[in-house]
């Protein structure tokens, strides 16, 4: 059983890595496997709305200079998704946004690729505008078909500076909970 995140700050290792790790420390515990990709560093752009997705049915974006192929990939293979982003003007980040619109139309133009895993948002925030961020998110994993397992608040962790989410109690406690309701729910759906 593998669950894959995918990070869409511009920070590598920065607040939403931290926070997904946390997630991940639960998930490793209960035995599943996780891999993280950081978005930092790399160039991606949005869906060009060519349709090539869905006149080709491959499982591929016609836009191949950049990692979004390898995300579905990993995606489809992936028994639990985690979407993770900082919050950029009250939502997500260009580059998560890219992310949800290239790999959305790719699941939907090939039979709903994401059908019936786990997905789990992660926001990081420095004071307001995670709520949004959040739901942008989640309406991705609603409109594929995908369960969402809940936590003891939002997910979302406050800090601005590299670590200062850590300080961040309730946050990381939030994470947490999120990662032992979304290994439990990967087990009570057969796919653990």
């Amino acid at each position: 059983m593998k669950v894959i995140a995918i990070n869409g700050s511009a920070r590598k290792d920065g607040n939403t890595a931290i926070l997904i790790r946390q997630v991940f420390a639960e998930l490793e515990k209960a035995g599943i496997e996780t891999e993280l990709i950081q978005l930092a560093g790399n160039i991606v752009r949005g869906c060009t709305a060519c349709y090539q997705c869905w006149e080709k049915q491959d499982r591929r974006c016609a836009v191949k200079n950049d990692l979004i192929n390898d995300c579905i990939e990993k995606m489809a293979a992936a028994d639990g998704i985690i979407l993770a982003s900082p919050t950029y003007f009250a939502d997500v980040s260009a580059e998560m946004k890219a992310v949800i619109d290239r790999t959305g139309m790719v699941n939907r133009a090939n039979g709903d690729l994401f059908r019936r895993k786990v997905g789990a948002a992660v926001v990081a925030v420095r004071r307001g505008g995670a709520h949004h961020a959040f739901t942008t998110i989640n309406n991705y994993f609603t409109i594929s078909q995908m369960i969402i397992p809940g936590s003891s608040y939002w997910n979302f962790g406050m800090g601005k500076a590299i670590g200062e989410v850590e300080q961040d109690e309730e946050g990381i406690k939030t994470m947490q909970v999120l990662g032992e309701n979304m290994a439990w729910l990967l087990g009570k759906i057969g796919k653990g």
